[in-house]
């Protein structure tokens, strides 16, 4: 897995590449996004079109994610999801948590600029 930061207008973009599972992958994600906040980035964009499959740790690293900045008074948002990541989110609920859109332009469309 790989996990590439890029500034955009209001917000952090992070682009995944590979699956996010336990170990690792899970690992990389978590410290990117301590990094960014660390930095001073309030809002994080989540690019998933390039995580084909997530596991349970996967989940908890998304949602580690999300409660993370929330608390750190920004937003995270998640975007392009594949059918089965999109899948997993809704099974275990967090459909109905995460701000979950279509494609980036949808998602940075809410962060203020």
């Amino acid at each position: 897995m790989s996990v590439k930061s890029r500034k955009a207008e209001g917000a952090d973009i992070l682009d995944m590449k590979g699956p996010l599972k336990l170990g690792e992958p899970e690992q990389e994600f978590r410290e990117k996004v301590d990094e960014l906040l660390a930095a001073g980035s309030k809002n994080l964009a989540v690019n998933l079109t390039e995580v084909p499959l997530i596991d349970s740790s996967g989940v908890g690293a998304l949602k580690y994610a999300y409660t993370t900045v929330n608390r750190a008074g920004g937003k995270c948002k998640f975007f392009a999801p594949s059918k089965q990541v999109r899948q997993i989110l809704k099974l275990v609920l967090l459909d109905t948590v995460f701000e979950i859109y279509d494609d980036e332009s949808a998602a940075m469309a809410g962060f203020a600029k």
